[in-house]
């Protein structure tokens, strides 16, 4: 108590157990004191300018302007969050708990979902080379900002375990407009954030990640970039090898895993760029990214080249099976379809059984986290009404003594 007081504004401990009144019986209150001077002789942070927030001093000032555009843009929240805590306090979580408050100058901070400001979402699957880890696997929903054509802010907010690291992070440089407009958002928990939460440590894997994006900013913006004005720009049509010259000359062959046919359509679904995944989840239907997985909600986008490099696959995969003669060795004959139906059955019901054991798990964990949260709460009771008594015990002997004397 003694530190406390030492490195508090309150001189006595009365005053500093007042500040624990107003906020219940759990929570955190952030007292800021004792601010330096700049230069001008003004304080670092700025309480004047808005009641209800704190600004950074210096913050740019809204100038009113007939362009709607720049007026957009200067209220925009990709703007405002760099000088304004109440705005980077209201895209700070990814998702907050329904009880969960922040409360800046006594008002509630509303929580505010950079995913909502999207128009024409579409949500993309991307898995990372890091092993077969699935809670590696990222959706990132990406989308026009509802202001485009009329707003020059794009970039891809990324948050880990919730939490946001980067806003607005700029992965293309603009070139004749093309990315502008355009924003998502995604959860990277398989890369690094750095010790001060401001950015991510440059790994490899952070390298491929802004290269995705990059990417899919691209791709994403000249498929739907009509969608907002912009003229489309047209794709030329790409020449295809007709089937009897794909399969002309061919030898019969063996099938084997490391035959380059099958290597070519493991490449085909590696997921390593977007026109590698044909998974784009629609979210016309107003369902979440998890919802959409879940349903196997899948469209894939007009004139993606691996889908045609997959058709090409299996015909000439097709073409290999009516060639092989009877002397051939055929991969798999009528007793192992067999054996491998009852393998797959027997794992389609081993499954059945590990999810019904992972709903008991999750049950019995928020049974768990509930009880853990009510013993908190009776705990802080009762730390409470230990401060209490203690400071009436204090105030009983202090008035004793003051008799006595």
């Amino acid at each position: 108590m003694s530190m406390l007081l030492q490195w508090s504004p309150y001189g006595t401990e009365s005053e500093l157990l007042k500040q624990f009144d107003n906020m219940g019986h759990h929570g955190t209150k952030v007292i800021i004191y004792n601010l330096w001077f700049n230069d001008e002789r003004n304080l670092e942070l700025d309480f004047e300018s808005d009641a209800e927030d704190i600004l950074i001093t210096g913050a740019p000032t809204v100038v009113k302007t007939s362009h709607q555009g720049k007026m957009i843009t200067q209220h925009h929240i990709a703007t405002r969050f760099p000088y304004s805590l109440r705005v980077y306090s209201a895209i700070l979580y990814l998702k907050v708990p329904k009880h969960f408050r922040i409360i800046l100058r006594g008002k509630v901070v509303e929580h505010h979902s950079i995913a909502n400001d999207l128009k024409f979402p579409q949500c993309i699957l991307y898995k990372p080379q890091i092993g077969k880890d699935p809670e590696a696997a990222v959706i990132t929903t990406i989308g026009f900002l509802k202001d485009a054509p009329h707003v020059n802010i794009h970039g891809f907010s990324v948050y880990h375990k919730n939490r946001l690291i980067m806003p607005f992070w700029r992965v293309v440089s603009q070139s004749n407009n093309r990315g502008r407009g355009v924003a998502g958002v995604l959860e990277a928990n398989f890369i690094e954030p750095t010790h001060n939460k401001q950015d991510f440590e440059k790994t490899s894997l952070f390298q491929k990640l802004e290269a995705r994006l990059k990417d899919m900013t691209l791709e994403y913006w000249d498929y739907h970039c009509g969608l907002i004005g912009y003229h489309q720009p047209k794709k030329s049509p790409t020449a295809r090898t007709p089937p009897s010259k794909a399969v002309s000359g061919l030898q019969p062959v063996t099938m084997t895993p490391s035959s380059p046919a099958l290597d070519s359509s493991r490449l085909a679904s590696g997921g390593r760029s977007f026109r590698d995944s044909p998974s784009v989840l629609s979210r016309s239907s107003g369902g979440r990214p998890g919802e959409a997985l879940a349903n196997n909600q899948t469209s894939s986008a007009p004139g993606v080249n691996m889908k045609r490099k997959r058709q090409g696959n299996v015909i000439e995969n097709e073409g290999v099976k009516r060639q092989a003669g009877p002397g051939a060795d055929c991969p798999v004959n009528g007793t192992e379809n067999q054996l491998l139906d009852e393998e797959a059955e027997s794992l389609i019901q081993e499954n059945r059984k590990l999810q019904a054991q992972c709903l008991e798990y999750e049950k019995r964990e928020e049974e768990l986290n509930l009880k853990v949260e009510q013993l908190k709460i009776e705990l802080l009771e009762v730390q409470h009404e230990y401060a209490r008594l203690l400071s009436e015990s204090k105030a009983l002997e202090d008035a004793v003594k003051n008799e006595k004397m």
